[in-house]
């Protein structure tokens, strides 16, 4: 499924944009990987290891309902969640913690807890940013996947 977005008009003069972000997505290209994961307390060893994986993204939306996985040769992380509803989410390191994912200009956009992670759809690719301040400064992971 391509890109799309569309207005629904639900009553004079509103307006609710609606993305799909619907689809599988392979990692193409990243930049940071390894600073931005040394930043927020990754182990050298884990960041080694997963420094060459070919990770595979699946986003299941609908409306404003998302499951969002991460497919890793050894596990598949996946957060379920509502726009714009505090929900449960997990780190990449495993941790639990609660959140409210929001969507603005067609960006999605959440708060965890050692950093902000958006992400956007652009043409074919799924565009996501995570960036993380502190006392070391500010380092920002973008990874750019391709629909397959």
């Amino acid at each position: 499924m391509m890109w799309s977005s569309e207005t629904r008009t639900s009553e004079p003069g509103m307006s609710t944009e609606v993305m799909a972000f619907t689809g599988k997505y392979e990692i193409e290209s990243q930049e940071n990987y390894d600073d931005f994961l040394k930043h927020i307390g990754i182990p050298d060893d884990i960041i080694e290891k997963g420094r060459n994986f070919k990770i595979v993204t699946e986003v299941e939306q609908n409306g404003n309902e998302f499951t969002w996985s991460q497919v890793y040769p050894t596990k598949t992380m996946s957060n379920r969640f509502v726009l714009d509803k505090e929900c449960e989410m997990e780190t990449m390191a495993g941790k639990k913690f609660k959140a409210t994912v929001t969507m603005e200009g067609g960006k999605i956009s959440v708060r965890f807890p050692n950093y902000h992670h958006t992400a956007e759809v652009s043409g074919d690719k799924l565009v996501e940013c995570s960036t993380a301040s502190g006392a070391k400064g500010t380092v920002t992971m973008k990874r750019i996947s391709k629909r397959i």
